[in-house]
C-alpha cells in the first residue's frame, strides 16, 4: 500500500449520467495533466512591471463607497449563498501583483498580459440577503491564536492563495515554511495575531499513490486517510477541504485488501466503476476521520468543504480560444447540470450525513461552501494562454496551452473567501454546545 510521510515533521446513476462524463473525459484525461504538473513557481515578491496595460484600480476596505446597510442575524442565518447573480461593480478587486508576492504564477493573468479587465469588476449578489465585501481585518480577528489548514488539491491552493493576497492587504504574512513538489506544503504566520494558515497537498484527501511516467493510473486506497494532513490535525482549528477534479483522471480503486474497481484502465483486469461513489466514499472516509479523531475527543473544531468548481474548457484546450469568455453568465444562461451537479451533490450530501453524525458531539461544526454554480457562472475568470507569460508576443501560435480550471487572482474565486468569512462571523455569534 505504501506510506505517506508527514512533510511538516520531515449505484445507481441512470445511463445519461454515466456516459456524460466520458464525453468531458476525453478532453480532461489530456488537459488536466498538464495543468497540475505543469512547473509553475511562487513567485518570491511582489512584482511591479504593469507596462502592458493600466494598472487595477486598487480600493481599501475603509474607502468604500457606501454599502447596503447589513442585514439582521436572523437573514445572515438564513441566507443561501449559492444563488443569486454576477452584477456589476465598479470598485475592483483589493489587491494586485503590486500588492501581492503569494500569486502563483500561473494565476497570474494581469502580469501575464491578459488585456482585459472587465472580469475583476464583478461581485456576487445573492438572492436572499447582501453579501459584504471582505474585510481582512475582521477575518485576521476571527483566527487570532488558530491554525487554518486548506487541504486538497490545486484548488485548495487557488482559494488559500486568494485568502493570503486579501488579508495581506491589512497584515503581512512570513512564509515559515516550504516543502515538497513546487512548495505543496506550506505555512505562514501572522505575527500580530498569532495565526498561521497552512497548505496541505492531498488531491484525493484518502491516501493515494499519484501517476506518474511509468503508471498510468492513480492509485486510491478509500478506507484509509491520507496520514500526510491528518497526523497534524491536532493542531488545527479549521479545516478547509478542496477536492475533486483529481477523481477525473485515471485511477485503480482499492478497499480493504481487495481492488473495488477503477476508472478508465483499459487493459486492466478491473470493472469500470465512474468516480461518483469513489468520491462519495473518499469524503466519507474523510469526515468520519476527523469527528472520530477530534469531535469524539471532545476537542472543538471547524470544517468546511468547498464544493466542486465546473471548469470552462470550449472545442480544444491546446488551441486559442480554449476558454475566450470575457463576462460571466447571466442567471438562467447556464444550467448546473451532468458532472457538475453530480460532484456537487455528493459533496453536499456528505457534508449533511456527516453534521447529522457529529451532532452528538457539540463541539464540531461542519459546512459546505457551495461555490458551484458561482464558479459555473464565471467562465471569464480563468487564466486560459494566460497561464504563460505573453503567450500571443510572436503571434498566435498552432499549439497554446490553456488553464480553464483554476481561477485568476485577482478574481472570481475572491468571492469564496467573502462567504467563508461570513460563515465563521455566524459561527462566531453562534457559541458552541457543550457535550
Amino acid at each position: 500500500m505504501g506510506t505517506t510521510t508527514n512533510p511538516f515533521k520531515d449505484k445507481s446513476l441512470s445511463l445519461t449520467n454515466r456516459l456524460l462524463p466520458w464525453t468531458i473525459c476525453a478532453l480532461l484525461l489530456i488537459a488536466l495533466p498538464r495543468l497540475y504538473f505543469y512547473i509553475l513557481p511562487f513567485s518570491p515578491s511582489p512584482k511591479t512591471d504593469f507596462t502592458h496595460s493600466s494598472p487595477i484600480n486598487i480600493t481599501s476596505h475603509s474607502s468604500l463607497s457606501a454599502s447596503p446597510p447589513s442585514p439582521s442575524f436572523a437573514e445572515k442565518e438564513q441566507c443561501d449563498y449559492s444563488n443569486g447573480e454576477w452584477v456589476q461593480d465598479n470598485r475592483g478587486p483589493l489587491y494586485n501583483d503590486t500588492t501581492c508576492g503569494m500569486i502563483k504564477e500561473g494565476r497570474n493573468c494581469f502580469t501575464h498580459g491578459r488585456p482585459d479587465s472587465g472580469y475583476l469588476y464583478w461581485r456576487w449578489k445573492p438572492n436572499q440577503c447582501h453579501l459584504p465585501r471582505f474585510e481582512p481585518n475582521t477575518f485576521l480577528q476571527l483566527i487570532n491564536n488558530k491554525h487554518i489548514a486548506f487541504v486538497g488539491d490545486s484548488m485548495a491552493r487557488n482559494q488559500l492563495e486568494s485568502l493570503l493576497c486579501m488579508l495581506a492587504t491589512a497584515s503581512t504574512p512570513n512564509l515559515v515554511y516550504q516543502n515538497g513538489k513546487e512548495n505543496q506544503f506550506s505555512r505562514w504566520h501572522f505575527p500580530s495575531y498569532n495565526a498561521s494558515i497552512s497548505l496541505y497537498w492531498s488531491p484525493f484527501l484518502v491516501q493515494g499513490v499519484e501517476k506518474s511516467n511509468t503508471r498510468p493510473n492513480n492509485k486510491l486506497y478509500l478506507d484509509h486517510v491520507d496520514e500526510g494532513w491528518t497526523r497534524d490535525i491536532h493542531q488545527m482549528d479549521l479545516i478547509v477541504l478542496s477536492f475533486g477534479h483529481w477523481f477525473l483522471l485515471p485511477a485503480v480503486y482499492h478497499e480493504g485488501d481487495s481492488v473495488l474497481g477503477c476508472h478508465y484502465c483499459p487493459g486492466l483486469n478491473h470493472t469500470e466503476i465512474g468516480f461518483y461513489d469513489v468520491l462519495r466514499k473518499a469524503l466519507r472516509t474523510t469526515l468520519n476521520s476527523i469527528i472520530e479523531r477530534r469531535g469524539a475527543k471532545g476537542r472543538e473544531i471547524d470544517v468546511i468543504v468547498t464544493t466542486f468548481t465546473p471548469h470552462h474548457f470550449e472545442g480544444e484546450w491546446d488551441k486559442a480560444g480554449a476558454c475566450p469568455k470575457t463576462k460571466p453568465y447571466r442567471n438562467g444562461e447556464k444550467q448546473l447540470e451532468g458532472m457538475d451537479a453530480e460532484m456537487r451533490k455528493v459533496e453536499v450530501q456528505e457534508v449533511e450525513d456527516a453534521k447529522a453524525k457529529a451532532n452528538k458531539f457539540g463541539r464540531f461544526r461542519l459546512e459546505a461552501l457551495d461555490v458551484t454554480k458561482l464558479a459555473l457562472l464565471r467562465p471569464d475568470g480563468h487564466p486560459g494562454p494566460y497561464m504563460n507569460p505573453f503567450p500571443f508576443a510572436n503571434g498566435v501560435s498552432e499549439k497554446v496551452q490553456n488553464d480553464c480550471v483554476h481561477w485568476c487572482l485577482p478574481g472570481p474565486i475572491d468571492t469564496w473567501n467573502e462567504i467563508l468569512l461570513e460563515m465563521m462571523k455566524k459561527w462566531g455569534k453562534q457559541p458552541r454546545s457543550e457535550d
